[in-house]
């Protein structure tokens, strides 16, 4: 059996080439986006339209309402039930998206406790400072009490582990305690995966095609968007779990200052660049994916022409 990951950094164009695929290969699309499951978060997470998705379907977009959760435990188990409904339809799921912790765990399985979020255990980190540890081992007793009954008050580090395991799962970090490991491709003898890691060689040329698009993402009602969700009185607020994307949460803390749409672009394409450093980072990790150049004219033709290698039988044209 055959899974196929399409990875890469942002504004590569992986959704783009996705659909393409689709019209030529039996594949099933499964997003791999921890902010399109989101309903609502449409504009800023690059999210194909309802006319796109209607002829190519994506797994995982629109499961969750913005206020709720969704963890790379529940990905894992979701992306596995996808990936043997499609195989059981005899077609070939392709896994496609940017957020590389779940394809690192769609890979290697999650470990009984996850990696870590540099974001998040920053965030917590200056909570601490400001509030004081004794506040947050507080929460972790509200949230937690199990593991907050054996971390000390004062232990800053643990407290701040614990609470991050709980904000990148949705689960309690002592539930990890007790859980046992989730599988992963590599401990599956029965499936084969070609990874595909579509690159833009030039950084300079990227930084600018990220710019390009978040720019034409703010002419589209991208500011608008996020004030509409801020009025959704769905009990959003700067700490939910969906408004921590990149973008989503520079603009809601610009409206919360009175900042200019300019000061909010600015400091979205900031985070944006640094989220494509860190998914460069990330892909490091993945030796065995095969690279493309997505400003490579013949992008499709050579990525089909491996396709057609590896996907005997699943051709529509």
């Amino acid at each position: 059996m055959i899974v196929v990951c399409l990875m890469g950094a942002t504004a590569t164009g992986k959704t783009d080439l996705a659909m393409r695929l689709s019209q030529r290969f039996e594949i099933d699309l499964i997003s791999v986006d921890s902010a399109m499951v989101y309903r609502g978060l449409d504009i800023g997470t690059g999210k194909p339209d309802k006319a796109a998705l209607a002829k190519a379907p994506h797994a995982l977009v629109d499961i969750r309402d913005a206020n709720e959760r969704y963890s790379v435990y529940e990905f894992l188990r979701d992306a596995w039930r996808l990936v043997r409904e499609s195989h059981a339809r005899r077609r070939v799921p392709m896994l496609v998206g940017g957020t590389l912790l779940y394809f690192r765990a769609f890979a290697e399985g999650l470990a009984q406790l996850p990696e870590g979020d540099a974001e998040i255990r920053a965030w917590i980190e200056a909570r601490g400072r400001k509030e004081g540890w004794a506040v947050l081992h507080d929460e972790l007793k509200m949230r937690d009490a199990q593991a907050a009954a054996s971390i000390a008050p004062e232990n800053a580090a643990r407290i701040t582990r614990a609470l991050e395991v709980a904000a990148i799962t949705g689960k309690p970090i002592s539930w990890w305690w007790q859980a046992g490991n989730q599988g992963g491709w590599l401990e599956d003898a029965d499936v084969s995966v070609l990874e595909i890691d579509l690159q833009h060689g030039d950084r300079q040329r990227h930084w600018q095609r990220m710019s390009d698009r978040l720019r034409d993402m703010f002419h589209t009602g991208f500011v608008e968007e996020v004030e509409g969700l801020r009025a959704s009185g769905i009990g959003l607020t700067a700490k939910s779990l969906s408004m921590r994307a990149v973008g989503y949460r520079q603009i809601w803390h610009g409206l919360e200052s009175g900042a200019s749409e300019a000061r909010m672009f600015d400091a979205a394409f900031t985070a944006t660049r640094r989220l494509a450093k860190r998914q460069r980072t990330w892909l490091k990790r993945f030796s065995s994916a095969v690279p493309f150049d997505c400003t490579d004219r013949d992008l499709d033709g050579h990525l089909s022409t491996l396709l057609e290698r590896q996907l005997l039988g699943h051709t529509t044209t």
